[in-house]
């Protein structure tokens, strides 16, 4: 069966293709991971893989069993994934982040795990949401896991269940993104190969850690399908910590949100760190704004190659390339998958207007877990619906117009939260900002929350000046009517805006 260009056997297990073609291409000496830790080699991580998969099955694990993993981006990390898979279950990584226990009883309900994978940050939080489970799992500790010279991997099959990603950034609780064994390598052939051009000889860095989609992506899968080294690093990222590990490890490839961009560039003496390391940039997670695009340009010489993917898609689905570039754009469909914009009715809209975008291609998830409603009115045949809104321009072009829920009619009209904080983003007082719908005496007004650059005087003043600064570069109905001066904005953990809480906080506001 073809799967992406190349052709995948009925019987596939994915962790061991990833680790087993390094060995057997000899590469095995070869260093796989950079860590805190020290470098882990292909064969060593290979051994760790059996190890994890061996533990696994001395604590009960048995085919499509869920091996929950709460831990830091580490070999450990790895090793729990791969051998979950190798050995034939499920391994279903969640952020590590979550300040509260009780943040981990639906994962641990939802999956039905039967073992958890802890580290030192995350173990003690952990154990407690455990200890309140209805079937407490075991915990597995992600640094403890011995070496085993091999496991012979579980007979799985192509279309089996392999790996469980959960949704974030939306209302309600996360829901379970099911993703089959041939999903990781269709993203390989993809955008790795024909996107990234990544190679045996890459580095690869990533900001965004390996439980979320990019990062497993760009610091794990791609990586592993052609032998390329990685750096990981246990923790929050700052910029100070970026521009470390970029000086110290100099990896050829580095993958970041768009605010982590932004806050580079922002961060005292940035402009003076070499990156000359580096040949690809790589921007998804939220849209790029053009500015900060323009910025990083002028800073470093660096090309951002902006694109858009998801947790359902397993990665970047659309995206510019070196050779054809729009700055604020989300460029155009990687080879492989489709893409088409759908208005209200169902109907294609012409070039140029915004309406849902509906994508297509075979990293696509099989199901969301135990959502039957919410699979049914996403997973539509061979097409997708991802909630975003977008235009297409007539260059073929892809822009973000924002989430269908957090576009702004006003009048009558739409508005994209995404247009105005790009606009607002291009004045020099301006370092962060986050445009939402409000009610106003039962009528839709803009309002923007902005975060200033420390010179710049918050005031009156500073509002009339935005406005209108806005009303310059944007269709008169577009400039945002009230403007809030803050210090933080709600954001995921990979750095995406949540403007729902935003919209949540103003409709308490007008409650109280």
């Amino acid at each position: 069966m073809e799967k992406g260009g190349l052709e995948l056997p009925n019987r596939y297990n994915v962790a061991a293709d990833l680790l087993d073609r390094n060995l057997n291409a000899g590469r095995g000496d070869k260093v796989a991971i950079h860590s805190a830790g020290g470098i882990v080699t292909y064969k060593e991580l290979f051994q760790l893989a059996c190890g994890a998969a061996r533990t696994l099955t001395e604590l009960g694990v048995r085919r499509e069993d869920r091996v929950l993993i709460v831990a830091f981006d580490s070999p450990g990390w790895v090793a729990a994934f791969l051998g979950a898979i190798r050995m034939g279950a499920v391994p279903v990584p969640v952020n590590p982040l979550l300040q509260r226990s009780e943040d981990y009883d639906h994962y641990i309900d939802d999956s039905l795990a039967r073992v958890v994978v802890v580290d030192g940050a995350s173990e003690e939080k952990v154990k407690a949401a455990v200890g309140r489970a209805a079937d407490p799992p075991p915990l597995m500790r992600a640094g403890q896991i011995s070496v085993e010279q091999e496991i012979d991997p579980a007979p799985t099959r192509r279309d089996d269940m392999a790996f469980w990603l959960y949704s974030s950034g939306s209302t309600g609780k996360p829901k379970a993104v099911v993703h089959l064994q041939h999903d990781i390598p269709y993203t390989c052939v993809t955008y790795g190969e024909q996107v990234l051009g990544i190679t045996e000889r890459d580095i690869t860095f990533s900001t965004t850690g390996l439980f979320h989609a990019y990062g497993f992506g760009n610091n794990l899968t791609m990586p592993y399908w052609v032998g390329a080294t990685t750096v990981l690093h246990a923790g929050r990222h700052t910029p100070a910590t970026v521009l470390e590990t970029i000086e110290k490890r100099r990896p050829t490839l580095f993958f970041s949100a768009p605010t982590l961009y932004n806050a580079i560039l922002n961060f005292e003496g940035s402009r003076d760190r070499d990156l000359s390391s580096i040949r690809h940039c790589v921007a998804a997670a939220e849209a790029l704004p053009a500015e900060v695009w323009r910025r990083w340009k002028e800073a470093y010489g660096l090309t951002i190659l902006d694109g858009v993917g998801s947790t359902e898609l397993l990665h970047i689905y659309c995206s510019n390339r070196l050779d054809d570039v729009r700055p604020g754009s989300s460029g155009k469909p990687v080879p492989g998958y489709e893409l088409k914009i759908l208005d209200d009715e169902g109907k294609p809209v012409p070039v140029g207007e915004a309406g849902d975008l509906y994508v297509k291609g075979d990293s696509a998830l099989a199901l969301y877990w135990a959502q039957h409603e919410k699979t049914k009115r996403s997973v539509l045949g061979e097409w997708f619906f991802t909630g975003d809104r977008y235009r297409v321009d007539a260059d073929g072009f892809y822009w973000f117009e924002g989430r269908s829920d957090d576009m702004i009619k006003v009048s009558g009209l739409w508005a994209s939260p995404i247009e105005i904080e790009s606009a607002l983003l291009e004045h020099p007082s301006v370092a962060e900002s986050a445009v939402v719908g409000v009610d106003v005496e039962g009528f839709t007004k803009i309002k923007a929350f902005v975060i200033t650059r420390a010179d710049a005087a918050a005031g009156d003043a500073l509002v009339s000046e935005l406005q209108e600064h806005c009303k310059s570069r944007l269709q008169r109905y577009q400039y945002p009517h009230l403007i809030e001066f803050v210090t933080e904005l709600p954001k995921t953990v990979t750095g995406k805006i949540q403007r729902y809480k935003l919209r949540e906080k103003e409709a308490a506001t007008a409650r109280a």
